[in-house]
């Protein structure tokens, strides 16, 4: 039959969007509806790595959208461009994933290659292991000063492997872009050449295949599966300081894949001298090649990612709201997702637009320092912009008109003699800036307040709405301001 009524890919995606919101991405808007036939609804996706993510993670979802678009019983096949040219299979005999018995996904054992289609090339051959997040791409990878290098580094790995930096080693906390950075440099890579071949996975996993290989005798297998890759990139590598034995497997699959001139990926939480437990000749080979450390984000990066986190669910957030919840959440990236999620769900749940007010209903209005402080700097700026009648966006930002310099350096005077923070945690939340620039601020506005009676009357207001805030809040009134 002809192609689908254009009307069932929308009511598709409304039923995703208010069913499975935290699912819905973007890129959904580029699929298309090919046919249905025999009960099979296939889906044209063109870009391989998201083919691929639908084929093993939303079946069911788009199953269950399509069945209620339709009111038919449905399946759905997503399929590459070669397969969308082809003739529809009558039943299901080319591999297409399908809704199984209680909505679980199964593909015919007679699928060729990944399972994915010619058209996915690019990943390891009868291997359908590797899964890649279509999020994490350099296209969506927020770059700030604490992650620049790391990033150049990576798009140089993604455009030449095994000649620009060689080994690569990323390293920093949890939750600050080392898994997006890996997985970006495997989609770009195998986007350039789809002849790529390319392993991604997790150090816990590479343990786990390698305890399994010991024990079924498969050992010669093991070192095949690693050994004759393109680009080997494996996640969390300081896992394998724990397995002496797995030390020296790992030594020798690094040695065959570098002097062969194959690029070799790595990701930790600590630099290679740093990691407990490692042997000192995978030190050194770690520190052979580039060594880039990513530091948690300042404020202007962080107001970036929600944006841009935002985006990718297709989610208008203010600047204002984007920046209370930069402000709020200065952790890691992972928080401010979860954060993106609960303002999101507030706003389906309540029919409501994202606005301000609905952001701290949904992620908490009061944080407290965790030294004890009952006064949280949150609730500072919340009062500098009220009473000053200026935007947090502007606030947090790096403008400097006097209608905002001086609300912001009244605010971070507030912030040193009211709570317990340090200079640097105050700057970091009054936008990233350094603890010289607070200590100017705090500095400026005592110097003014003993001039000036009218400044000083102006403060003692202004701290007097602070001690109603946080009473109407049930905490402690702070202590008078020096």
């Amino acid at each position: 039959m002809g192609r689908p009524d254009p009307q069932i890919r929308n009511a598709m995606l409304s039923h995703l969007r208010r069913n499975h919101s935290e699912l819905c991405r973007h890129w959904f808007d580029d699929i298309e509806l090919i046919d249905l036939n025999a009960g099979t609804l296939r889906v044209l996706v063109r870009e391989p790595v998201q083919l691929k993510y639908l084929q093993r993670q939303c079946v069911q979802q788009f199953t269950e959208a399509a069945q209620a678009a339709t009111g038919r019983l449905t399946a759905v096949s997503f399929v590459d461009e070669d397969e969308a040219r082809a003739e529809p299979p009558s039943s299901n005999t080319r591999g297409e994933a399908v809704a199984g018995r209680n909505g679980e996904r199964r593909e015919n054992a007679s699928a060729s290659g990944s399972g994915v289609g010619s058209g996915v090339a690019g990943f390891i051959p009868n291997d359908d292991e590797m899964l890649l997040s279509p999020d994490f791409s350099f296209d969506n990878f927020v770059v700030g000063e604490e992650n620049r290098l790391a990033h150049a580094g990576a798009s140089a790995v993604a455009k030449i492997p095994g000649k620009a930096y060689n080994p690569f080693f990323i390293h920093g906390g949890v939750g600050l872009g080392k898994t997006h950075l890996l997985q970006a440099i495997c989609q770009e890579g195998m986007r350039r050449n789809r002849q790529l071949r390319v392993y991604y996975t997790s150090c816990n996993d590479f343990v786990n295949r390698w305890h399994e290989a010991v024990r079924d005798g498969q050992m010669s297998d093991f070192r095949n599966r690693f050994r004759h890759m393109d680009v080997l990139v494996v996640d969390d590598i300081h896992d394998i300081a724990q397995h002496d034995r797995l030390q020296e497997e790992f030594f020798h699959t690094f040695n065959t894949l570098h002097q062969h001139g194959k690029q070799v990926v790595l990701s930790s939480d600590a630099a290679p001298c740093e990691i407990a437990g490692l042997e000192e000749r995978l030190t050194s080979r770690f520190n052979c090649g580039l060594v880039a450390r990513i530091d948690k984000p300042c404020f202007e990066t962080r107001v970036g990612i929600v944006l841009k986190k935002a985006g990718l669910r297709n989610l208008c957030i203010p600047d204002d709201v984007a920046s209370y919840v930069a402000a709020k959440i200065d952790s890691n990236i992972r928080e401010l997702e979860g954060a993106i999620t609960r303002i999101q769900s507030h706003s389906m749940m309540r029919n409501a637009p994202i606005d301000l007010e609905l952001a701290k209903q949904a992620i908490g209005d009061h944080r407290t320092s965790s030294n004890g402080s009952s006064l949280s700097i949150q609730q500072i700026l919340d009062a500098i912009t009220e009473f000053y009648d200026v935007r947090l966006t502007d606030l947090l930002s790096k403008r400097r008109p006097k209608s905002i310099t001086r609300p912001r350096q009244i605010g971070m005077y507030f912030a040193r003699h009211l709570t317990r923070f340090s200079l640097e945690e105050i700057g970091s939340y009054f936008g990233g800036r350094d603890h010289t620039t607070v200590m100017h601020a705090i500095r400026t506005v005592d110097e003014r307040r003993r001039r000036d009676p009218e400044l000083d009357r102006e403060l003692v207001l202004f701290e007097q709405k602070l001690r109603n805030d946080a009473e109407k809040t049930g905490g402690a009134s702070p202590a008078p301001a020096s």
